[in-house]
């Protein structure tokens, strides 16, 4: 089995560790209830093994939504009526509202932008010096995106599916996952041997899928547990 690093995306050197405590200090804006994030972690997780046996969102067959681990993140508890764009916008301008907070603490300047994309809501901040709050491999923007979530959970009493990004870094990431999955993909078909990628976030999974749903006669599949979890690309049967 063949083992596929993937381009990470690089941010300039700025002190993640001191970003991260930054974050850590001001993640108590709301004073979260550590149950809340405990439960929708355990929701989260168990939605990325239904989407990885099959189990279809909206868009992809495997770890879906944001990311599957994300996207699918306490829909079990949801109602059946799928929220309005209304009640997802309203759910965008609370985390809007969440993460300027936060970025005034922080003091870091950058333009909120909250809309609703692809049936979720989306909060997308731009501006300079902001890489800190990405962090390597996006692991900071995550830990934002779900304290994002956790505030959405706290005023409306039901688990979001926010899609949080900072400086593009989503989008950017997108396109290089893409590169990876097309390259898996290639190999795979040219020695007709499973090719095993590194362990990706949710998101970074979702990406892959996509990808490889897309192209004629390969699939692939999630594999392992947090934070090692990973996707293997097979020759179709």
């Amino acid at each position: 089995m063949t083992d596929i690093s993937g381009t990470e995306a690089r941010s300039p050197e700025v002190s993640d560790d001191a970003a991260g405590a930054e974050v850590e200090a001001v993640a108590a804006p709301g004073d979260l209830p550590t149950e809340d994030r405990a439960d929708e972690s355990d929701e989260s997780d168990a939605a990325a093994d239904e989407s990885d046996e099959g189990d279809d969102d909206d868009e992809d067959e495997s770890d879906e939504s944001d990311e599957s681990d994300e996207e699918d993140a306490g829909t079990g508890d949801r109602a059946d009526a799928a929220p309005s764009k209304t009640d997802l916008f309203r759910e965008s301008e609370i985390a809007a509202d969440y993460v300027e907070g936060l970025l005034d603490i922080l003091d870091y300047d950058g333009d909120i932008d909250e809309l609703v994309a692809s049936g979720r809501p989306m909060v997308e901040v731009v501006g300079g010096r902001l890489n800190s709050l990405v962090g390597t491999r996006g692991a900071t923007l995550e830990a934002l995106q779900e304290l994002a979530r956790l505030a959405v959970f706290r005023q409306t009493g039901s688990p979001s599916r926010l899609l949080l990004d900072i400086g593009g870094y989503r989008d950017n990431r997108r396109k290089e996952l893409g590169a990876i999955a097309k390259n898996a993909a290639e190999k795979v078909k040219e020695f007709g041997e499973p090719v095993r990628l590194e362990a990706m976030s949710a998101f970074e999974r979702k990406c892959v899928h996509d990808v490889i749903n897309a192209l004629a006669g390969v699939e692939s599949e999630s594999e392992g547990v947090e934070p090692s979890r990973r996707i293997v690309v097979r020759p179709a049967p």
